[in-house]
């Protein structure tokens, strides 16, 4: 009898919340809105559901038997590991996306980096100090890794180097191209040289030509030849009836080999060993950190407060030309992670004077640098050092030159001159194209040495190497003053005539015959 009595009374109390629930179902009800569109109250509800009679509020409990569920397909997702690579090569091998390129040149430009170790060792310890960086902004873009490669190719990641056509910097940018990517370029600063703004414009870029081609591939050969040449070559080969691909494209031969030995570098960096490479070890952690100033700074200062020797600094900071960072255009700097601290530790304590011995003077005038140098105090020798002036130039009214800083100049360079200085020169006399006639063994040194002008500007002039020779013969180009010009044709034309006149006979005069005074 008692176990009846709770077995009742236990079914009572099982039913409890669902005749709280009618209730309440049916007490919030609006007065006079028995249809309710909310789903409990519907009395259409589909077959195995379960719903509520609203007069009732006696629950309707689902019946029949229970069905199969449907089968859909799993998705595969790449098991994510737990922790970071310590080695940052192993983090750029994980990021490889592009497709690969099987060709001899491929094969060719293996066997050239794998023969030369000492080049790969240089390459890559300049790279260490940037590598981290650039990995970690492909990462943050979702683009592949292979692009930290590229500056191996572009410039064996040195950010000073200049190719002959003025390409500049780690990434190699022409002026033009820099601009358009808001890279400044004045005569205190060149971001096409700047460890993070000319990566962040080579990103932007090569973003920008994978949303123009769909393709890595024809994205890289445009980088390197140019998108309108690259959207030429593919009109010509639809036209043609041929394929577009990067392997199939007619390219000059440097973007034929480039794409060639990105994948060849890729190929040593995925498998070392197999190729007898040791690539150094370079920790999965950042290298540098930037660090604001707030006064202009010496180079050699800078360097000396964080403790790195100048050539370390000059690596990371690449972008200044000259000898004084100026905050207004540069307001942060590059530092080795450790020694980012004791620099603003000790540029806080430095009580040495003045943090810069340079600062900028407006010429108000057009001048000769030796002018010039007086009225700023100094010699014209550090005067042209410092601001690249060659000789028999003058200085331009409006141009701005760095000077020595004294009690008549000794403000930090404003924001309006440090990001638009410009140094305008003209020829302290009038220049005038002049053609010569290269002799037998005459090249870029003998013919500037005996023009007294420069090899360098002498093969400017004539778009050759300053190695070159010229043939016998062959006009050579000079650019002289209008005055040495002039004196050489007339020079030249005397002896023409001279040989053209025909020889006068010479007869032996007779002996003056004088009269004898009677």
């Amino acid at each position: 009898m008692e176990r009846s009595i709770l077995k009742y009374l236990l079914y009572g109390l099982a039913l409890l919340p669902s005749l709280w629930l009618a209730g309440c179902a049916t007490n919030n009800a609006a007065p006079g809105n028995a249809a309710s569109s909310s789903p409990a109250m519907s009395s259409d509800s589909a077959p195995g559901q379960t719903a509520y009679d609203a007069d009732s509020a006696t629950a309707i409990y689902p019946g029949g038997g229970l069905k199969p569920l449907k089968s859909a397909p799993l998705s595969s997702r790449s098991v994510q590991a737990l922790l970071p690579p310590n080695d940052l090569w192993e983090r750029v091998r994980r990021g490889f996306a592009m497709p690969d390129l099987d060709t001899e040149l491929v094969r060719e430009r293996e066997l050239w980096y794998s023969s030369r170790p000492d080049y790969i060792a240089r390459m890559t310890e300049r790279g260490s100090k940037y590598l981290f960086f650039i990995v970690e902004e492909l990462e943050r873009r979702g683009m592949p890794s292979e692009l930290a490669l590229l500056p191996f190719i572009e410039s064996a990641f040195n950010p000073q180097a200049v190719s002959s056509a003025k390409a500049a910097g780690m990434w190699q940018f022409m002026p033009a191209t820099g601009k358009y990517f808001d890279l400044k370029q004045n005569m205190f600063r060149d971001d096409r040289r700047d460890v993070i703004e000319s990566t962040r414009a080579a990103l932007d870029y090569m973003e920008k030509l994978y949303g123009m081609f769909g393709d890595w591939h024809l994205a890289l050969a445009a980088y390197n030849w140019g998108e309108g040449s690259v959207q030429r070559a593919i009109k010509k080969a639809q036209k043609a009836g041929t394929g577009t691909s990067y392997s199939e494209l007619t390219m000059p031969m440097e973007t034929r080999h480039y794409v060639p030995k990105l994948q060849a570098v890729k190929n040593i960096v995925a498998n070392p060993e197999s190729f007898r490479v040791a690539l150094p070890e370079i920790g999965n952690h950042p290298y540098f950190q930037s660090v604001e100033i707030d006064r202009d700074i010496d180079v050699a200062l800078a360097a000396r407060l964080a403790d790195v020797s100048l050539d370390d600094f000059r690596a990371l900071n690449p972008s200044a030309s000259k000898p004084v960072l100026l905050a207004a255009s540069s307001s942060q700097i590059l530092l080795p992670w450790d020694n980012a601290e004791q620099f603003q530790a000790n540029l806080q304590a430095y009580s040495g004077g003045r943090l810069a011995s340079w600062t900028a003077w407006v010429a108000p005038t057009t001048l000769k640098p030796a002018d010039a140098a007086k009225r700023v105090g100094m010699t014209e020798a550090d005067l042209r050092s410092v601001n690249k002036i060659p000789s028999r130039m003058k200085i331009k009214a409006g141009s701005t030159l760095l000077v020595r800083r004294s009690t008549r100049f000794d403000n930090d360079v404003t924001a309006q001159i440090a990001n638009n200085g410009r140094i305008t020169l003209a020829p302290e006399v009038a220049l005038k194209r002049t053609l010569v006639k290269a002799g037998k063994k005459d090249n870029v040194a003998s013919l500037a040495k005996r023009y007294s002008v420069s090899a360098k500007s002498l093969a400017k002039w004539n778009k050759v190497r300053p190695t070159a020779s010229f043939r016998a013969g062959q006009s050579v180009v000079l650019y002289l003053p209008a005055s040495t010009s002039q004196a050489r044709k007339s020079k030249a034309r005397g002896k023409r005539a001279i040989a053209k006149a025909p020889a006068k006979k010479v007869t032996a005069k007779k002996p003056l015959q004088v009269a004898r005074q009677p």
